[in-house]
This record gives structure tokens, sequence and C-alpha cells, in this order.
């Protein structure tokens, strides 16, 4: 009688059920890794705005202060967007008939804010406070990268909750002095190591077990 499979067919469905197998196993790592990615979670990705704001130039080139256009960030949880007014209080008479500031321009005239695309967000159930941090060492560049570089304003951090964890749990590795605070292109000088235990005890910073209670992001 012929066979009705080949020599060779056992090895097949042999190899068939261990691709499955295998193929299984690693749509869990595939997944997670698809949700870290930087497609999802749009580190890197400079969204369109109503406006192509630079903050290289702003910020970078014409030194003008943070605190200028988001004037809450060392007293409340929000840093603040600016209105239309803080924009025109310059470009009311410089590039006052740009067509690259035509939407400046109706927002002013209609008393209708600029709508923009946000970057940074958290998720609901997670508390954050933009004045207790700043005020207490930790610098803007640390969770918003080096800003005054981005021409176009980009997401540099996931904020995944290892990342908060990673301050919470060790917060002499971050902390600045605060002259250093809005300094975009600060980095832990060599003697952080003994500097930073030191910046902890000046801010009154509860380190370890007391940063790492659930209640302190989740409220």
């Amino acid at each position: 009688m012929r066979q009705l499979f080949a020599p060779g067919a056992d090895a097949l469905l042999r190899l068939a059920l261990l691709t499955g197998a295998a193929c299984l196993a690693a749509l869990p790592v595939v997944g997670a890794g698809l949700v870290r990615s930087s497609y999802v979670n749009g580190v890197g990705v400079a969204p369109a705005q109503p406006v192509p704001f630079s903050h290289k130039h702003h910020a970078g080139e014409l030194k003008i202060d943070c605190r200028y256009c988001h004037t809450t960030v060392e007293t409340q949880a929000t840093a603040g967007i600016p209105p239309t007014q803080t924009c025109m209080t310059c470009h009311g008479q410089i590039w006052s008939g740009s067509e690259m500031l035509e939407p400046v321009r109706a927002s002013y005239a209609k008393d209708q804010p600029l709508v923009w695309t946000r970057l940074n967000k958290l998720p609901g159930y997670v508390y954050y406070n933009h004045s207790v941090h700043v005020t207490n060492g930790i610098g803007c560049s640390t969770c918003h990268g080096s800003v005054t570089d981005m021409q176009l304003t980009y997401r540099a951090n996931a904020f995944e909750m290892s990342f908060c964890l990673d301050c919470h749990r060790n917060p002499e590795k971050y902390v600045r002095p605060k002259d250093q605070i809005l300094n975009m292109a600060w980095s832990p000088p060599a003697n952080q190591a003994t500097l930073g235990p030191e910046l902890v005890r000046q801010y009154h910073i509860r380190g370890g077990e007391r940063l790492t209670e659930c209640g302190i992001c989740h409220r």
C-alpha cells in the first residue's frame, strides 16, 4: 500500500507545533514591548500644533524664563499653559504680520484659546504636583528633557511607574541646587554622591519607604 505521508512529514509536524508554541510564548513579550514603544507612547514624536512654537528659539536662544509662560509651576499642581494674551505681549509688536502667527492673532481677536495637542498626560488615577517637585530640587529637564534644544516640542519620557519610582526610591541621585532647577543642560556633578544626600536633608525630603507609599501618587 502506498504511504499517505512522506517520510519527512513527522518532522514537519513537530517543527510546526514547536513554531506555534514559540509564537504563543513570544506574544506577551512582543505585546509588552509594543506597549512601551515610542510608537505607542509618543516619546520623541512632535505632534502637529496650531502654531509651530519653538522652545529652542524662545527659551533657548532668547532666554525667556520658563515661568514667564508656565506661571504656576512653582505654586500649583499644573505648570499652566499661557493664554494668547501672553503671546501677544510680544507678537502684537514683533512679527505681527506673520502668516505663521495668524492662529494666534485670530485667537486673540475672537477671545478663544488656542487648542494645543497635549504631550504629557498621566492617567486619571495618578496625582502629580509640579510645585512640590520644582521647589524641592527636581529640575524641569529630569522629566521633560532638554526643552531648550527642542525646535518642536516632543515628549521626552513615557512616565511609566518605574520612571517615578526610580526617583522616589533614590531622590539623592536627582535633586539639584535651587539655582539649577531651570537649567536644561544640568547633569549630576562628580560629587553628586555627596551633594545629593545633603540636598535631600536641606529640602526635608522623606525618601525611601515614605515616597513609595501608594497614597503619595494614588489618591
